[in-house]
């Protein structure tokens, strides 16, 4: 651990044990927004879809012929992965069909780790300060806290790894240790948009600790993490990250961060639990709306807790009322799951009819369906209906989000590009410049994500001067 100490010395962090937290990552200088704190490639990683295991491409994939798992789109991504493939390619082979197809993307994760760690004890591959099996021992497992549903189903995951591996020196109880490890502190690898793509281990920035009011975010270029700075930090702060959707009550991310990463956060938006200004905001976010339905107050439980009552002009909501139309919602739901596009559009905008008469106008749940009708929408090139639904997420996002967070600048870019595809060429160089000021802090602006965002807006501006300059004469 002292040359990690002194590696990140040198890049102006430091590692000290905090109380009640252990380990933590705190600047030694300022760092500013929009700047790298700390990158890092995997220890490993694997995709969780059909892409290629070195780069995540989905172009041009060819299957290993010899194990049949593992996806390349091309020779020089198999050649890079060739030293640790080789060993896995040689496990995997031995397995009959059966048990190939029981190969998830954890199982390869540790097949990779153990293989990774013994290339690198043999000296085939190089350890350095933030690429060694040291920092993977040093990660909490929180055996402890775990379940006894969790600890059975690691113990039947390890018995396959074992089983695959064959290593006499490797005990179960060990890689269930390392399983337990892995729901911990592994990082779900995304593009530019966030969309999922893989699973990796990032064992320094797995040092990085939550808060629901992060100073800090966790991108991804490639395999690449790399943790930037969303303000000012000046010299002596803890670098601090989000591990969860931050959308939504105290209690319901409270119970995500206990269910899956085993703590509570004590951060300064969770301390406020109890008090008024959490309480109305938890009642927005996943309350009832008025009956009143100019009225824009939130409800909360009578206390003979029978009904609701509006905060601010006082009316009461029968709870039976609300229950009648949540039946209505949660049938219609099941129905859409199983509907194909065009069907689920008319079920889901039947949900959000029944959803604006029973939740508040900003809340999370008529956000998360408005989501789902314009992605349904976008698919089928629905475009002008499209940008209507983006439109109405983005008072919900400008209020669950803080000023500087990635998803509010997503969500601007997708705005953008939907009004400049309908040709609202002025109302697209807004959203595409609100999105430019967001993304660019998050992302950074080498990325090829951020770097075709910044010719949009460029020729978006272009084509609004020519439209400006045609008027004129």
């Amino acid at each position: 651990m002292e040359e990690l100490h002194k590696t990140l010395k040198d890049r102006d962090l430091t590692v000290p044990t905090v109380h009640g937290k252990g380990r933590s990552l705190f600047t030694t200088r300022d760092f500013y927004p929009g700047e790298v704190i700390i990158s890092q490639e995997p220890y490993v990683c694997v995709s969780t879809q059909k892409r290629c295991d070195g780069c995540f491409r989905t172009t041009n994939l060819s299957k290993c012929s010899r194990c049949q798992v593992v996806w390349y789109c091309g020779t020089p991504c198999q050649k890079s992965a060739w030293r640790l493939h080789r060993l896995e390619c040689e496990a995997l082979s031995r397995l009959d069909d059966h048990k190939r197809k029981s190969v998830t993307p954890s199982i390869r994760l540790m097949l990779k780790l153990y293989l990774r760690r013994k290339l690198q004890n043999d000296k085939i591959i190089p350890s350095t300060a933030m690429d060694n099996y040291k920092l993977v021992d040093a990660l909490v497992a929180h055996m402890s806290d775990i379940t006894e549903e969790q600890l059975v189903l690691y113990a039947q995951m390890a018995n396959l790894v074992h089983l695959i591996l064959q290593w006499p020196e490797i005990n179960i109880k060990e890689i269930a240790e390392i399983f337990s490890k892995f729901a911990c502190n592994a990082h779900t690898i995304c593009d530019g948009e966030l969309r999922p793509l893989g699973t990796g281990l990032y064992p320094v920035v797995s040092i990085i600790n939550h808060s629901c009011l992060p100073n800090s975010v966790l991108v991804f270029e490639g395999r690449m993490a790399s943790v930037r700075a969303l303000q000012h930090l000046p010299k002596g702060t803890e670098v601090l990250i989000s591990y969860i959707e931050t959308a939504g009550s105290t209690v319901t991310r409270q119970k995500a961060l206990k269910e899956q990463y085993l703590f509570t956060c004590v951060c300064p938006l969770c301390s406020k639990v109890g008090q008024y200004d959490d309480v109305r905001e938890n009642a927005i976010l996943e309350g009832y709306r008025c009956k009143n339905e100019t009225c824009d107050g939130f409800l909360l439980r009578t206390t003979d807790g029978k009904a609701f009552q509006c905060q601010e002009c006082g009316l009461i909501k029968d709870k039976e009322e609300i229950k009648k139309i949540a039946t209505e919602i949660k049938l219609l739901s099941e129905e859409a799951s199983s509907a194909d596009y065009q069907e689920a559009i008319s079920i889901y905008k039947m949900i959000e009819k029944l959803q604006t008469k029973l939740y508040h106008p900003l809340s999370i749940y008529l956000l998360q369906t408005r989501e789902t009708i314009l992605k349904s929408l976008m698919k089928l090139e629905h475009w002008r209906e499209a940008l209507a639904y983006c439109k109405l997420t983005i008072p919900i996002y400008q209020r669950v989000y803080p000023a500087v967070h990635p998803l509010l600048g997503l969500q601007y870019y997708t705005c953008g590009k939907l009004e400049w595809y309908l040709e609202d060429t002025e109302e697209a160089v807004i959203s595409l410049t609100k999105a430019v000021d967001i993304l660019r802090i998050t992302h950074g602006t080498n990325t090829p994500f951020v770097k075709e965002l910044l010719m949009m807006l460029e020729e978006a501006r272009a084509e609004l001067t020519y439209k400006s300059s045609s008027k004129e004469e």
